[in-house]
Parts: C-alpha cells; structure tokens; sequence
C-alpha cells in the first residue's frame, strides 16, 4: 500500500487554516495514489494548544472542522488526523487526545491517547483523559494500529524512574496490527533524531512490523518542531525519511522492498546544523504566527550578538534586520569596527546611537544617591537598561519591529544579565545554548566562508559595562562554568555529585547559587527557544521563594 506521510506546520487555533492545509495535503496524495495519509498529532488544532483547551469554543472548533474535513476529503483516502475530542465517558478529565480515520465521509476508526506525558514541557494530564481502550480498523486486508507521539515512548522512558502502566505498541500487536502509525507531535533538540530513530527500528525489530512515524514541523512559541518523519520497515530498518524543518508530503510503499533499505544509509545531520536550521525556524514561526515581519537588536561587537544577527538574517532576510550600535565610554574601539565589519558582510542596515549622554544624565539625576562616585553593578546595569530597556524598547514601540534578545544559557543560568536591561525582548534566540555551545556555532557558521569577522570569535567576552571587565572576572571560565552547569540542569546531578566528578568544590557551590538566586530574572525572561533536552521556561519550573539548597 502506498502510505503518505503529511509533515505539516500548523498555527495553534487557526482551524480554517489548519483545515485548508490538511485538505491541500490529502487532496495531493490521493492524487498521486495513495491509500492512506498520515497528519501529526493534534494537526487540527495546533500542539500544544494549553490553556486553550479551557474554552469550550475552541474544542467545539475541533470537532466542527473535523465534521467538515468528513465532506470535504477524497473519498477514496484515509486520512489520518489529529484533534481534540470530548470525552464522553461519565468520568475523569472532559477531553482526549484523539486520532480520527476518515474515509468514504465516514470516521471509520477513533484512537485516544494512552500515555500522557508530564515532564519537561509536557503538561497533558492537565488537560485529558487517557484511551482505557486500544483497538485497530482494517483497510484494504491490512491491520493498522494507531500509537500517539508518547504512546510509541513506552520502553524508553525519558524521565528516570518513570514507568508507564500500560503499553500502548505492544496491545496493538496483540489485536493483530501489522502496521503502526504514530502520529506525533516530538519537539526538537539537538541531536533527537537519532533517539526517535532507534525507538522506532526498535519497535520492528522486536515485534516484526513496520512503523509510519509522522512528525509535525515548525515553530510554536518556544517549541520547535523538525519533522523528519520517518518509516521503518518490519525488521527495524529505515526505509525513508521525510526532510527535516520544512513542511512535506513524501511517499512509502509497505510492505518495503529490500531495494527501498538504502535510505538507511543517509547520514545523520551534523549537531550544529540541525541547531542552526531549528533556531532559524523557530525565529521564522514565531514571527510569522505573532504578526511582525521585522526584528532588531543591540549588536556589541561580541560574539552572542553577532550569532543572534545571522540567524535573524537567515530567518527573515538582511532587508528585514537592523542593528543597532550603542557605545559607552566603556566601549573598546574593536567592538565597534568588529560590529561593522559583520554588518558589512551580511548586508544590514546598522545604526549608532552612543549612550554616553542619556548616561550621564542618569548619573546626575542619581548623584544624592550614588555618592561614592565609583563604577560598580548599579551603574552597569544603568547602562545596560539605557541600551536595552529604553532605546531599544523605544525603536519596537515606534516600528512594530520585535526586539531579539542575545544572552545565552550560561548567562541566564548563572543571573549575569540585567532585567530590563540586555534582558528586555521579545524572543531568546541562544538562551537554550551554553557559551562554549555558541562558539561552537559560530565555528560552524563559519565552515564555507567567514561571515563572523575572526576576531568577534577570538576576542576575551566581556560586556564592557566598565574598565577592563572580562567574564571571567566574575564567573569560572566557560569550558569549567559550562559543563557544571549541563551536569547540574541537564542530569540533575547534584553539588556534591559535581564535586565528586572533579571539579573544585568552592567553584561549583557558589556556581549552583548563583544559579539558584537568579530564578527571578528568568521568571521574567522572553521566551526561549529550545535546543536542549532542558531548556530555561516552562521545562524548567522553579519556585523562586526557595532555601537554595543547592550548594
């Protein structure tokens, strides 16, 4: 049978949108012969739709734009498609997590959702009620089985110590499906692919069938999502894989042919490419789905600007980034011919505005109260608030330009940022990268041809808020800083466990309180778009009223 796989990017509650989208996409591979067509998870509606899902308007939306998509599909097709559904059993949570098969204007099959995830940026048993049942729906003489996104999750739990009471796949086979299709809706980060492929081969490997993989594509909020769909064949092997970060309708005949297993071979893509290709997607989506078409930012002359700059580049194009150069007394003379040189190589427009004046009148307004006369935080994050808080902010209110924050993991871990100040924004582009992780980017970047100027990359960071600052005069060298920190907020690891692994113990206790007493500011922080596993926002959920307890 010839199965299509639909990787579609769908906006959160756009139903006519959405419903247009699934419609082109179905009419497109009924065309071309298909049998059978595979949209993610929840397509209808958008993942993950939250709070939303209080509103009996937009539930009652699912299900309307589901009614229409029975008239409106070829007839011929099975359409497989996610949405929200009413749970009409008399107890538990009032909605599921639902797959429809829809052919011949008829929903010739339903599957909830059996797992539901709660780790991470999942939050599902908020909202829906389990499937209490598992059953498949035969068409053309072959079983299908259908398994939603966490559902096919069950032999690899991601959280330790989670173990699920049922599965899902294993139920399926024992109906008899010769065929699962997983629906899915599996945000990115870095290097993902290869997890989702090994689960999946795993399941053929094991259990002797194929399985149709279906993934969605794009940005929503802070979330990425690549595609990649995928397909195994009975015996685990990969026999296709749809692109990654682009919508796709792409073909598989299953039962496979052992020439089709050559697509095993294609190489996994390299981790800062993927990166590169999801933070570009992510700026792209989020613009795109929250109505402004042009981004700017405050480009130092240090290496997290200059990244943030050429993704915003890639994403919207030259035309539609402008940055600006805000010198203080402060500012080293590279700094500025650093940034020029990278606006000259991306073809942007740059403006100057120095911040001396409007901070020397701050310092005057504020003599009764900075009477020592010396340069310590305060009058940093003045001018930090000068650059960020008040003339960037002012360009966005003018234009309706979005205001692209630059700080990185390692910032907003340790708190070395300034609310309202290099924090105000709209979009965190790196806030999920570790400083060494943005170096390693900017080197990638830079594989073909230099776009970031050598000596951004090679300089000593520093924010240049007064004499001679480095980073490094008030955080532990990044290599040293960066691995507490994954060892910390990736593993979980614990001060004493980090001790032990061999870093030095004074270093990693006032390192996990540094941590611990900025939790406000990231509170406070603009969203963030994830490449981890653990990204700062709603992956990460705090109290900020807390012993630290962590040293």
């Amino acid at each position: 049978m010839k199965i299509a796989l639909a990787q579609l990017n769908t906006t959160i509650g756009a139903f006519s949108e959405n419903r247009e989208k699934i419609l082109e996409f179905a009419r497109a591979a009924s065309d071309a012969g298909a049998g059978i067509v595979v949209f993610p998870e929840l397509s209808l509606c958008g993942y993950p739709p939250m709070d939303l899902l209080d509103h009996e308007t937009f539930v009652d939306e699912n299900e309307k734009s589901l009614r229409i998509l029975q008239a409106e599909c070829p007839p011929e097709l099975a359409v497989v498609v996610g949405y929200v559904a009413h749970n009409r059993d008399l107890a538990g949570k009032s909605l599921r997590n639902m797959v429809a098969v829809v052919r011949g204007g008829k929903i010739i099959h339903r599957q909830a959702k059996t797992l539901l995830p709660t780790y991470d940026v999942f939050d599902e048993t908020r909202y829906f009620e389990p499937a209490n049942v598992r059953t498949v729906f035969e068409l053309d003489g072959i079983r299908f089985g259908v398994a939603i996104c966490e559902d096919i999750w069950w032999e690899a739990p991601v959280v330790a110590g989670t173990r699920y009471p049922v599965d899902p796949v294993q139920e399926l086979l024992d109906l008899g499906a010769s065929i699962i299709l997983a629906p899915s809706a599996s945000p990115f980060y870095a290097e993902k692919l290869a997890v989702r492929r090994d689960l999946i081969s795993q399941i053929g490997r094991t259990s002797g069938v194929p399985v149709v993989y279906v993934n969605a594509v794009g940005g929503n909020d802070n979330l990425i999502f690549d595609g990649y769909s995928m397909v195994t064949d009975a015996s685990g092997c990969l026999v296709h894989r749809a692109p990654g970060f682009s919508e796709s309708l792409t073909y598989t005949e299953l039962p496979a042919s052992a020439e089709t297993r050559t697509v095993a071979a294609i190489p996994t893509p390299e981790k800062y490419d993927e990166i590169r290709h999801a933070l570009v997607l992510g700026i792209r989506d989020y613009l795109r789905k929250c109505g402004f078409s042009r981004v700017h930012l405050g480009l130092s002359g240090g290496i997290d600007s200059a990244i943030v700059t050429v993704l915003a580049v890639d994403a919207i194009g030259p035309e539609n980034v402008k940055v600006f150069l805000l010198p203080s007394k402060y500012s080293s003379s590279g700094s500025v011919t650093d940034s020029e040189r990278l606006v000259e190589n991306l073809g942007i427009e740059a403006f100057t505005v120095p911040i001396g004046p409007v901070f020397d009148a701050s310092l005057s307004a504020l003599a009764p109260f900075l009477a020592d006369g010396d340069v310590g935080l305060t009058e940093e994050n003045i001018q930090a608030r000068i650059r960020g808080g008040v003339l960037l902010m002012a360009y966005s209110n003018k234009t309706g330009s979005l205001l692209l924050t630059t700080g990185n993991k390692s910032e907003l871990a340790t708190g070395y940022c300034t609310l309202y100040g290099d924090m105000c924004g709209g979009l965190s582009v790196i806030g999920d990268l570790f400083k060494t992780e943005v170096y390693a980017l900017a080197e990638r970047i830079n594989a073909d041809r230099e776009i970031i100027p050598r000596s951004i990359i090679d300089k000593p960071p520093s924010a240049e808020l007064r004499p001679d600052q480095k980073d490094d005069d008030s955080l532990p060298p990044y290599p040293v800083l960066d691995e507490i920190l994954r060892l910390y907020l990736l593993e979980s690891k614990t001060g004493d466990e980090i001790i032990v692994a061999g870093f030095d113990e004074a270093t990693v206790r006032d390192t996990l309180k540094l941590v611990g007493r900025a939790e406000h500011k990231r509170r406070q922080a603009a969203p963030v778009l994830k490449v981890s596993p653990r990204a700062f926002g709603t992956g990460r959920r705090m109290p900020i009223a807390r012993a630290i307890y962590e040293a």
